[in-house]
């Protein structure tokens, strides 16, 4: 008798012969896919913060040979009304140009506990929100003199826990105390990790009589080119504008080592999970010596014992894959955490749950394969002979 495969329930029957050993694999691949959820979380949870930070109708004007620093950024206050007055194509709300003039900085900030912390603080106008469409209160009011506004994830931005900055409560910066009047949001932009307030309150404060940038809202491409083409006929003025989408796939470019090292690091742990699959596999083929053997024995060929062994390797590595994925939905998803421009969140979306699955895939795949060769090279007849 030939029978081409063993039953498909002959190798769930050995995962469970053997509890011990097969819970512990299943924990380490398990572990080894929270892992690479985290990595590509954050892989995929920065580039999200950075794709919806940009308008698609906007551009900003800041100082030339600036780069992507718009804290270093110094231009006249006069520059918003300058260049609403000599570009067409600029969108208009109740009959006035969706024009934003901003004063953009970093700063020291004094909690009420006393410690100091490195925030990011931005002076706007009511017209922000003109411009930054995806900007809203979601809680208090628009600040009056002496008021700020907290983004959403400020706290993470300053290394605090939730809940720590409250309407009502007040914090120090640039040498007076301001009172939070409104939390915003900001639909996952960079925005959020700011601190906003009065534009003229900030110049006060700071003894600053200029702004960093003029966001300016664009009824159609050839309104950015006039804006670009303005810019650079007035050398007098020494500004430059970009589309606001441009610069930030500029700083996703910038960001392109940290995104090929979160791969390289996703490779890094699959091979460690391969080998922790590949020394169960071989333990539990090795201590299985006779037993293949007298399959082969009573008919089964040697390609079916293979894909019974392949089976429980896959097994394991998939549902390693699967516990990974409902922890990580569970717990990880969201996790807020600090970078350079602010915060963002941990995203475990479908490319980070098709990385563990496909990892998860291939480690028991490969663990089980390899060692399942090697059993299988050997006689039959020295074979029923192991202990």
């Amino acid at each position: 008798m030939n029978l081409r495969v063993l039953p498909w329930e002959y190798g769930i029957r050995n995962l469970l012969r053997r509890p011990t050993r097969s819970l512990l694999t299943l924990g380490a691949l398990a572990i080894v896919s929270i892992l690479i959820l985290v990595t590509v979380g954050f892989i995929q949870g920065l580039t999200k913060t950075l794709d919806v930070s940009g308008g698609k109708q906007t551009a900003i004007v800041f100082s030339i040979n600036m780069g992507e620093n718009l804290e270093y950024s110094s231009i006249p206050m006069s520059s918003g009304d300058v260049v609403a007055g000599n570009v067409a194509g600029i969108t208009k709300t109740d009959g006035v140009l969706d024009v934003s003039s901003e004063l953009f900085m970093g700063t020291q900030l004094q909690l009420a506990d006393g410690s100091e912390t490195f925030g990011l603080l931005r002076g706007v106008t009511s017209r922000v929100f003109r411009v930054r469409e995806q900007v809203s209160i979601t809680e208090g009011s628009w600040p009056e003199p002496g008021e700020i506004l907290v983004g959403s994830m400020v706290e993470t931005k300053l290394g605090l826990g939730a809940k720590h900055l409250e309407v009502g409560d007040a914090i120090e910066l640039e040498g007076e105390s301001w009172k939070i009047s409104g939390r915003f949001a900001a639909g996952g932009s960079v925005f959020e990790s700011e601190i906003w307030c009065r534009l003229t309150d900030l110049q006060q404060a700071t003894r600053r009589e200029d702004l960093s940038l003029v966001a300016i809202k664009c009824e159609d491409d050839a309104a950015f080119s006039k804006l670009e083409l303005f810019c650079r006929q007035r050398y007098d003025l020494e500004l430059q504008s970009v589309a606001e989408r441009e610069y930030y796939a500029t700083l996703q470019r910038d960001y392109a080592p940290i995104r090929t090292l979160g791969w390289t690091m996703v490779g890094l742990i699959s091979i460690a999970g391969l080998f922790a699959g590949l020394n169960t596999m071989f333990g539990a083929v090795i201590g299985r010596t006779r037993e293949m053997a007298m399959l082969q024995a009573i008919g089964y060929s040697r390609r079916a014992i293979m894909l019974s062994v392949i089976q429980e390797g896959v097994l394991l590595g998939m549902g390693g894959a699967i516990i990974g994925a409902l922890v990580s939905f569970l717990w990880i998803d969201g996790v807020a955490i600090r970078f350079t421009m602010g915060a963002f969140e941990l995203k475990v979306d479908q490319i980070a749950v098709l990385a563990g699955c496909a990892a998860g895939f291939v480690m028991g795949l490969l663990g089980s394969l390899i060692p399942g060769i090697r059993a299988m090279k050997q006689d039959i007849v020295l074979g029923l002979k192991s202990i």
